[in-house]
């Protein structure tokens, strides 16, 4: 699904005009966004918890010359689904 069928999705389910649905989805990922940025969890009851993970800096190899380097440590976004999610899908 892409945000497009997402956007004609929730304009179907919530009559709402396309260009509304577009407005209410990128409002959402927005927010989800602008947590995350500022380091905050996002929750979400029976889907999941969007995150920040931390990740450490490791060893690594650059693969057009063969030279090892260091990967520096950063910050990614990530996502672990509620009990209710891993139900539906299984």
């Amino acid at each position: 699904m892409t945000k497009k069928d997402l956007v004609e999705l929730v304009a179907k389910k919530g009559n709402l005009t396309n260009k509304a649905a577009r407005e209410a989805v990128a409002a959402f990922l927005n927010g989800i966004r602008d947590s995350l940025k500022r380091g905050e969890k996002v929750v979400i009851t029976g889907f999941g918890t969007f995150s920040v993970r931390k990740r450490a800096a490791r060893p690594g190899r650059n693969p057009k010359t063969g030279e090892k380097i260091t990967i520096q440590a950063r910050k990614a976004p990530g996502f672990t689904p509620g009990k209710t999610l891993k139900k539906v899908v299984r």
